[in-house]
């Protein structure tokens, strides 16, 4: 699989994920094709952005939030898997960020650094195969 999209622009998608309280990743995920390439970077089948969402409602989205820091684990394994340098996405990091960073630039900082780690991957991929 070729990654055409190596240059997500994490920290805007963060600011619109926030003040869109998560509805914004109800239609990126599915329609952006993030789900197939996350699912086929990690090599198995996630559950659905929409199914974590949806519990996260009655948990104050302590669901959704955990889901997403998994998933950031999973990706931080990947790039030291693929011998990619630098700062990775982790669980701590996004679960964290979200929780007591600071407000509006929080959920910002974590989701920028879950793109940052997925577009190294992707370009890394994308090297490999050629």
């Amino acid at each position: 699989m070729t990654f055409k999209h190596t240059s997500r622009p994490g920290f805007l998608l963060g600011f619109i994920d926030f003040f869109t309280a998560g509805l914004f990743f109800l239609l990126y995920m599915p329609f952006g094709g993030l789900q197939d390439e996350i699912e086929y970077i990690l090599g198995h089948k996630i559950m659905p952005y929409w199914q974590a969402y949806l519990l996260g409602i009655p948990t104050m989205f302590i669901y959704t939030l955990v889901w997403m820091a998994r998933i950031a684990e999973e990706l931080k394994a990947k790039a030291i898997e693929l011998g990619i340098e630098g700062k990775h996405t982790s669980w701590r990091h996004m679960f964290w960020w979200n929780v007591i960073g600071l407000p509006l630039f929080g959920p910002a900082v974590a989701t920028y650094r879950f793109f940052n780690t997925l577009n190294k991957i992707e370009k890394e991929l994308n090297r490999r195969q050629k």
